[in-house]
């Protein structure tokens, strides 16, 4: 939140209890940080930029930096746990999800949950609550971590309901869920067009179109994102054995394709580290 600038700095992630509502005034509120808004119970009406959207509970919220967000009403009992992360939290290889996120959370940053996603959601964030407590050693660390496990599993309790609520975008949903599955074997636009029975031509428009990016720059992303992933925080894994866990046919390969991509080899990515 705005309000507390300097303490998001330093900590990078921080939890916010018990709120309300919005910062009270009549001006939009625009972050300049990741919020994560998780509903626990009454309702919240906004406006997401130029679009009515709610709050309510057991709904998360994750909103991307410089959107703009204007009160139209709420409930005398809403209350609302907020996560705060800092932009430079994700110079940290590990929260690079937020990034595989945004084309799917801006558009639409609201994720209905029913009771059981909710309470194991809300497990996560208290246990975020108790490393600030005990002020472990490696805090950042831990928070991290645990950041990263909470939004791979709002994602996946999110890509469950894509059946059942429907999207506008269903190409680059069904292409972003085969391409979590697939990565390690497959890094051909062909494959996935395959898989949505559409021609590579027209597949590759329809991402472009649904995304903003290539279907080809999604495939690289996420090679590049997991490997950088592995490299940070495995080191029991030598380069080739990562570079087999990412169906490389050598490490040489791999070394050649991560560097295209970041300019680094991947030990010197490491040594960065």
């Amino acid at each position: 939140m705005n309000v507390y600038p300097q303490r998001i700095s330093d900590e990078g992630i921080v939890v916010f209890d018990n709120v309300r509502g919005l910062p009270s005034s009549d001006e939009p509120f625009v972050s300049d940080d990741y919020v994560i808004c998780i509903g626990h119970r009454g309702h919240i009406e906004l406006m997401y930029d130029n679009i009515s959207d709610f709050s309510e509970q057991h709904t998360v919220a994750v909103i991307f930096p410089n959107h703009s967000l204007r009160k139209v009403s709420v409930t005398d009992d809403y209350l609302a746990t907020l996560i705060i992360v800092d932009s430079s939290a994700l110079d940290d290889p590990i929260l690079q999800i937020i990034k595989q996120m945004r084309y799917r959370y801006e558009p639409h940053p609201n994720v209905k949950l029913d009771k059981h996603e909710y309470r194991i959601i809300t497990h996560v964030v208290e246990g975020m609550r108790e490393v600030k407590r005990l002020n472990l050693p490696d805090q950042r660390m831990l928070l991290t971590r645990l950041l990263e496990f909470f939004l791979r599993l709002l994602s996946h309790y999110r890509k469950s309901k894509l059946n059942e609520t429907g999207s506008d975008k269903q190409v680059s949903a069904r292409f972003h869920s085969d391409l979590q599955q697939h990565f390690r074997e497959h890094r051909d636009v062909g494959f996935y067009a395959e898989q949505a029975c559409l021609s590579t031509k027209h597949f590759s428009a329809v991402v472009k179109q649904e995304t903003d990016h290539t279907a080809a720059y999604w495939i690289r992303h996420q090679v590049v994102t997991e490997a950088k992933m592995l490299l940070h925080i495995r080191h029991d894994l030598t380069v080739q054995a990562i570079a087999d866990l990412l169906g490389f046919d050598d490490p040489a390969t791999f070394s050649r394709y991560f560097r295209r991509e970041t300019g680094l080899s991947p030990t010197e990515f490491r040594q960065r580290g």
